[in-house]
């Protein structure tokens, strides 16, 4: 199996996080760009930031990366300071801020890429230093191939198009193998099939236990393979989304529906159900519970007349959610 084929919604389960927003603010003068925001992206975890242009993604995304200094609150990359860790942290993170990421334009790809290792201190797996240019190599090969550049990586920079440096950004942004990714819309300015590999990318590095986070605004793509979804608005953190445990939602059409929903509320595998008559929608811990839900109502006498997933529109809550703030 192909590293990006992993399941999408697998996290690795860690008593740290590899990020976490404590209290985070930031203002200009005596204008407020965020306030207060809070949150933690577990190792293997995809979290996405989503709200309204000037909502506070990007400041947010500098201050991740240690870019920009928050006014209030810290900001932690493995259990340490971004601001004070030093190279520690650094060495743990992969970043493309403000999209496409600067390259020197007279350089092809390869070349980009092989100097962007030079500035990292070289990479690759092996623990044998003896020749750390071909781990260098090594490496660069397998990027290019994930963000399918193999074709372009000895072409000039200045030659590839907004897309394809793009997908070059990305590749640098992976090359460290990082336990930290962190990338400001990139899918901006892509091409479906673009969308699709870089979803593919992200999903196979959380997959080997890099916390991803990203800010987008592309909300039906990105709820395919996140985990989480931060929702931002006027620099506050409105909601978040647990789209794993929506995933697991089920529609059950029943004679009974306020009944049914009490019954199920009993169960140690329902996080929690409602009546929505002449429905049932019920929460489950895992979407693999589905049949002890319907046991569990003939248990009860009530008839079932149809069973579906409850499917959720992740870009209409959004929508509501923010509109509700205005």
């Amino acid at each position: 199996m192909n590293q990006f084929e992993a399941p999408a919604r697998t996290v690795l389960k860690s008593s740290e996080p590899s990020i976490e927003a404590k209290s985070v603010s930031k203002r200009y003068g005596r204008y407020p760009v965020l306030d207060q925001v809070s949150f933690k992206v577990l190792p293997g975890e995809v979290y996405a930031l989503a709200g309204p242009n000037g909502a506070g993604k990007t400041t947010l995304i500098r201050i991740i990366t240690g870019l920009s200094f928050p006014t209030g609150g810290q900001m932690l990359l493995c259990g340490e300071d971004v601001h004070t860790g030093g190279s520690k942290v650094r060495r743990a993170l992969g970043a493309v801020v403000e999209a496409p990421a600067a390259f020197y334009p007279h350089m092809t790809g390869r070349e980009n890429l092989m100097a962007h290792a030079k500035l990292a201190g070289g990479v690759g797996f092996s623990t044998d230093h003896r020749n750390p240019l071909l781990l260098d190599e090594n490496r660069i090969r397998e990027v290019i191939t994930d963000v399918e550049l193999t074709r372009m990586q000895d072409r000039n920079v200045r030659e590839y198009s907004l897309g394809q440096r793009q997908r070059l950004g990305l590749a640098a942004a992976i090359l460290t193998n990082p336990r930290v990714l962190v990338l400001d819309e990139p899918t901006s300015g892509l091409d479906p099939l673009g969308i699709n590999l870089v979803h593919r990318v992200l999903s196979g590095m959380a997959a080997t236990g890099t916390a991803v986070i990203l800010s987008t605004h592309h909300l039906r793509e990105v709820s395919q393979y996140a985990h989480r979804v931060g929702i931002l608005s006027s620099g506050k953190l409105l909601d978040e989304v647990d789209l794993g445990a929506r995933s697991s939602a089920y529609r059950f059409r029943v004679d009974d529906a306020p009944r049914a929903a009490a019954a199920l509320s009993t169960q140690p595998f329902v996080v929690r159900s409602f009546a929505r008559p002449p429905y049932v929608i019920v929460h489950l811990d895992s979407e693999l519970r589905a049949p002890d839900a319907i046991r569990a109502l003939a248990v009860e006498g009530i008839r079932m007349f149809e069973a579906n997933p409850d499917h959720f529109d992740l870009y209409e809550y959004y929508r509501e959610r923010v509109e509700r703030e205005f």
